[in-house]
């Protein structure tokens, strides 16, 4: 897996920027996990469900991070999940651990939980995915419907995500950095 194409790679966030109006998108921050010439995928890190990750998957519910509910990753495939899991320092080996970038990467969700306590740090589990074909996601930076930016573990765990967006807008350089002084009601922009 090349994980690389263009300016993008696993490992990046992509903030939707203040021209996106699909509502499965608007003020979202996705996380990259996977990109190659066939296209992209990741998942929205800012849609916590109130839905308890114990109801749908049990002792899990026991192993994520808080708040443990199921994440709204993307539009597809929402009867399926994802886990996001920060290895533990030697934990990238760990069965069922694919990195993405660094000790950030999936958990198989058909691992055992007892062989995942104590090679996972942090773990969230998402509900359905984003996913673009070839192309398609460099199309839609391209006309500005995305900002690609770098990522860092604590933005994918964050215990409260309705300033992710803001907040990750902030750390940018330059220009970018002022579209997080936007007011928070898009009718308002």
């Amino acid at each position: 897996m090349n994980n690389v194409v263009g300016d993008l790679e696993a490992g990046m966030l992509l903030l939707a920027s203040p021209d996106l109006l699909d509502p499965n998108f608007v003020d979202s921050v996705v996380l990259l996990l996977d990109v190659n010439a066939e296209g992209a995928l990741g998942v929205v890190l800012n849609r916590p469900s109130a839905l308890p990750v114990s109801e749908v998957l049990g002792e899990w519910g026991d192993v994520v991070d808080e708040p443990e509910v199921l994440f709204q990753g993307g539009p597809v495939s929402t009867d399926g999940a994802l886990a996001v899991a920060l290895a533990a320092p030697g934990g990238e080996d760990a069965v069922g651990f694919r990195s993405v970038t660094d000790r950030l990467g999936l958990l198989d969700l058909d691992t055992p939980t007892e062989l995942v306590v104590g090679t996972v740090e942090r773990l969230r589990i998402f509900a359905g995915y984003a996913g673009w074909g070839a192309g398609q996601l460099q199309g839609e930076i391209e006309e500005g419907s995305w900002y690609a930016v770098p990522g860092r573990a604590d933005d994918v765990f964050r215990l409260d995500t309705r300033d992710l967006w803001r907040d990750v807008m902030r750390r940018q350089p330059g220009d970018l950095a002022l579209h997080a002084t936007r007011p928070a009601d898009p009718e308002l922009n």
